[in-house]
């Protein structure tokens, strides 16, 4: 009997010892055939090279037409494309992953540049002829048209254009404030009468509209309004209104700021030259 259970116990330590062995070997195995890219659990290597390229035709875009954003979006993308050529690495895949050609060719923004051209040389003009000719609200007009040139500047960037745009020379005589597009009706706009200061009024007759750079809420700022004044504008030529309160001095009867502008405007313009303005509070 001792010999037996002897025995029974040599065979159950000699089973448990190669099962334990085998574990560890097949344990090993499954890990080599994974970094080798032969086990079925490796990942799949189309699935990994369409997203490396589809991140790489991102920073090839970025880098192509960049903006102030595009430095912080091209790290954040490299960051997972090392991550994806690491799994790339693990699955074994050894395919020459690069950027299509079309991803890093600069894109414009179809605008036309002879308008943009146009609005951006009627602001520089409005500029010179406030610094030849300053009063008290000069600082503020040129603050203001400034920021609409700024705008113009992006726009003509994302659009491709390249003309060297510069103001008239000689150009000592101040515009009137409504000169911020391609079509520049240079009349000033007519004082405001006791009619004028009534609620449900048509005021500025003449006037064109333009926009200030300025962003926030949907506001007007005017230099015959005090602040607080609701205006209603109509842009006639595509029947589109906003209602917009002053809420700054300028030099134009009704200025809006970016988004009051957005309201109101037609695609690619800076100027809204057939306009209803109505003073309704």
């Amino acid at each position: 009997m001792p010999l037996f259970k002897s025995a029974g116990r040599h065979r159950k330590q000699a089973t448990i010892g190669l099962a334990a062995v085998l574990g560890v070997a097949g344990i090993a195995a499954a890990a080599i055939a994974f970094s080798s890219g032969d086990s079925q659990a490796a990942e799949d290597c189309g699935g990994l090279d369409t997203a490396l390229q589809n991140n790489l035709n991102f920073i090839a875009g970025q880098q192509a037409n960049p903006d102030a954003q595009s430095a912080a979006r091209i790290a954040n993308r490299q960051a997972v494309v090392d991550l994806i050529q690491q799994r790339r690495k693990a699955a074994g895949c050894t395919k020459n992953v690069t950027a299509d050609a079309a991803a890093a060719v600069p894109t414009t923004s179809g605008e036309n540049c002879a308008g943009l051209d146009q609005a951006l040389k009627n602001n520089l003009n409005f500029i010179a002829g406030q610094q030849a000719k300053p009063d008290a609200q000069s600082a503020a007009r040129i603050a203001n048209r400034q920021a609409v040139v700024d705008l113009i500047q992006q726009r003509r960037k994302a659009a491709g254009c390249t003309a060297d745009v510069k103001a008239d020379n000689g150009n000592a005589t101040p515009p009137a404030d409504n000169s911020g597009g391609a079509n520049t009706d240079t009349s000033a706009a007519k004082p405001p009468t006791n009619d004028d200061n009534a609620s449900g009024s048509v005021v500025c007759a003449g006037s064109t509209v333009t926009l200030s750079g300025e962003g926030g809420a949907p506001a007007a700022s005017s230099n015959q309004f005090p602040a607080g004044t609701k205006l209603k504008v109509t842009n006639l030529d595509n029947n589109k209104s906003t209602t917009v309160q002053v809420t700054s001095v300028s030099g134009s009867c009704a200025l809006l700021n970016n988004a009051a502008f957005e309201q109101v405007r037609e695609p690619g313009k800076f100027l809204i030259r057939h306009v209803r303005i109505e003073r309704v509070g």
